[in-house]
């Protein structure tokens, strides 16, 4: 019996349905109910019935069930539309929701005494606003609404469960403020000394590191260190990347970043200076990226340390270097000082549709801009002010469990229409193992605690339109040339069954020949065991021991914060390739790795294990499996491969 690994429906991207609690007598029935308050929130008191309550009702968005079909007609190799993505208008107005929910709502809401003027429909249409005192609040929802309080003083409305008139569920994706907590808590409520703390989206998923190093082994293109110190030369020599970009103008690598992280300019040109290219024998050049500010973002360094600056020189120093010299990389800095930000923040501005026509934001889980808190961002939110990059890197990330099913799936379906644009989205998968980050993991009653025993995947990892990616090292006293093996140093790479989504077309025989072949020793108690959830990751790179500049030393770092900038700059010159051959970017590329075409595109990792939760967590094996995904990727036969498919791109 598994009493907290709920079952899932059969579309990719539809969640679990709520079926908890005691009947409501008609014509209400729940809608959304959690089990318990996330870590580290208590209930506190009751709210005055007289106190104002912004509700949020979330349209149901149109087609939304339609969503894997539309994704995989220019996503599947074999497909004769291979390539041909939409537009940003056309993803809009196919998804936008429909009359008949919007005036199914407002009437409702008219007819349970709320005036008419009273009744916001947003300018996207995705979002109908109500002010409402808590008295109409708990009765238009059914609901009891309390504060909660939080370990670090903070306070937040919400409720245990709402309940929605029957015939309004099919028109409501979900309402806020409910059972939706905020997850962005203030670092500054945190000791300093708390590293786990630091690199929101998510508690305790940044990159790891041993320290600082005396010695830099590997310097002029050697490889017989790469076992200890990694660094560009032992990367490209792994997976093959030699390549000369040839339409940089048109090809775009995008990386983001959440404040307070930061790079420095000086740790870049530090370790710019360090290293040559294996590649040529020159020097590289300075590492500079584009920077684009997003909601009041900002290059802080008021802030300073590992915990700062880890995330943000590791992703720059490597995230460029493998493209340079020719293509520029854009670094997406996300977020205020104050309320800083979360992925939906980002998500609003490189696609318009997602703010201006379906309403993407929770007011309970995302930064709301304006900012009026002294030193916050003033100005009104960027809503598609920022054109996405062909290949976007985050290595940021929650756990499944932090968030709501159906707030997953809204921001999951937005993953997807990116795909439809032809953007590639890439997530690291966590460092943690069979363990959530900050190695929590679940206990029955749903709440997460490190000495929980049921596995905890992480999200978006496990949303079925992201690009998943893992972590691998050189073993001790191995070359380049050996295999390499699942990441088992500092860090173990994060990957599972998903709690909340469905298994995608595109990866059932993969994961059907692992759970088959190399079936998991475990109780179905500990672990999604029903072979029909999302499996994660879906590639690896190395994610040990990366030589990084930072303040002014060198560290050693580890992580799938490392590995997923990699698999980025490797797909960024296959786009590039593409792109000089007249043909569309790469897009969503889960449908083509999985296939037989690629079968042989990856270096398949067959030892290693990802511990946690007081398990050994799953083991590699050949083929695809949950620690390492199908492998690590070998850029020549990915190129190959890539630039088989596809007619040339329309114009």
């Amino acid at each position: 019996m598994r009493p907290l690994l709920l079952p899932l429906v059969s579309l990719a991207l539809a969640v679990l349905p709520v079926t908890f609690g005691d009947p409501v007598p008609l014509p209400y029935v729940l809608h959304e109910k959690r089990s318990s308050a996330p870590y580290g929130w208590s209930r506190a008191r009751k709210l005055s019935s007289t106190a104002i309550i912004p509700l949020r009702f979330a349209i149901a968005q149109s087609n939304i069930d339609k969503m894997d079909e539309y994704l995989y007609d220019v996503s599947v190799p074999m497909s004769p539309n291979y390539g041909n993505h939409w537009t940003a208008a056309e993803v809009a107005a196919k998804f936008a929701p429909s009359h008949d929910s919007i005036d199914t709502i407002h009437s409702w809401l008219m007819h349970s005494g709320i005036q008419p003027e009273r009744i916001k429909l947003t300018q996207s249409k995705g979002w109908i606003k109500v002010d409402a005192t808590v008295e109409e609040a708990e009765s238009l929802l059914q609901a009891d609404f309390r504060v909660y309080t939080h370990e670090t003083g903070k306070e937040h409305v919400a409720c245990e469960s709402y309940h929605l008139p029957a015939h309004i569920t099919p028109h409501v994706d979900f309402v806020t403020p409910t059972i939706h907590f905020d997850s962005k808590l203030s670092k500054r409520s945190a000791p300093a000394s708390d590293s786990t703390r630091i690199g929101l989206p998510g508690n305790g998923n940044g990159p790891k590191t041993t320290g600082s190093v005396d010695t830099l082994l590997g310097l002029g293109g050697e490889l017989k260190d790469c076992d200890k110190q990694i660094t560009l030369s032992c990367l490209r020599a792994l997976y093959g990347l030699v390549y000369a970009p040839l339409a940089t103008s048109e090809n775009s690598f995008g990386i983001v970043e959440y404040t307070p992280e930061a790079y420095l300019q000086s740790d870049t040109d530090l370790f710019a200076n360090a290293y040559t290219d294996a590649v040529d024998g020159v020097d590289l050049p300075k590492l500079t990226p584009d920077i684009v500010f997003i909601d009041g973002g900002i290059i802080q360094t008021v802030y300073k340390g590992f915990e700062y600056n880890g995330e943000a020189n590791l992703d720059m120093q490597y995230g460029i270097a493998l493209v340079t010299p020719a293509q520029r990389v854009t670094m997406y800095q996300t977020g205020d000082m104050i309320i800083e930000a979360s992925f939906n923040n980002f998500l609003d501005a490189i696609d318009g549709s997602y703010c201006t026509f379906e309403g993407g934001d929770d007011p309970s889980e995302d930064s709301i801009y304006p900012d009026t808190t002294p030193g916050g961002y003033e100005k009104p939110q960027d809503c598609g002010t920022v054109k996405p990059a062909n290949v976007i890197s985050t290595s940021y990330g929650y756990n499944e469990a932090d968030l709501s099913p159906s707030y997953v799936a809204r921001q999951c379906a937005e993953y997807a229409k990116l795909g439809l644009m032809g953007v590639t989205i890439l997530y690291s998968s966590g460092d943690y193992g069979v363990a959530g980050n900050g190695a929590t993991c679940l206990n029955r009653d749903g709440t997460q605690t490190k000495d929980g025993k049921i596995f905890n995947p992480t999200f978006p990892s496990t949303c079925p339109f992201v690009t998943s990616i893992g972590a691998t090292q050189v073993n001790p006293g191995s070359s380049v040339f050996d295999p390499e093996s699942a990441c088992e140093q500092v860090i173990y790479s994060s990957g599972g069954f998903s709690n909340y989504f469905a298994m995608p077309h595109y990866q059932k025989d993969a994961v059907e020949n692992y759970l088959k072949n190399h079936s998991p020793p475990y109780s179905a108690s500990i672990w999604n065991s029903t072979g029909t959830s999302r499996a994660f990751p879906d590639l690896s790179a190395n994610g040990a021991n990366y030589v990084v500049a930072i303040d002014g030393n060198f560290s050693l770092v580890y992580g799938t914060s490392a590995s997923t900038p990699v698999v980025g700059a490797i797909l960024t010159m296959v786009n590039d390739a593409r792109i000089a051959a007249g043909k569309s970017t790469i897009g969503f590329i889960n449908p083509a790795i999985y296939s037989s075409d690629f079968s042989d595109a990856f270096n398949d990792i067959t030892t290693g294990s990802n511990p946690g939760c007081g398990t050994p967590g799953f083991t590699s094996a050949p083929g695809w499996d949950p620690v390492t995904g199908l492998g690590t990727p070998n850029f020549f036969k990915l190129l190959e491969r890539w630039l088989d498919l596809g007619d040339l791109a329309l114009s």
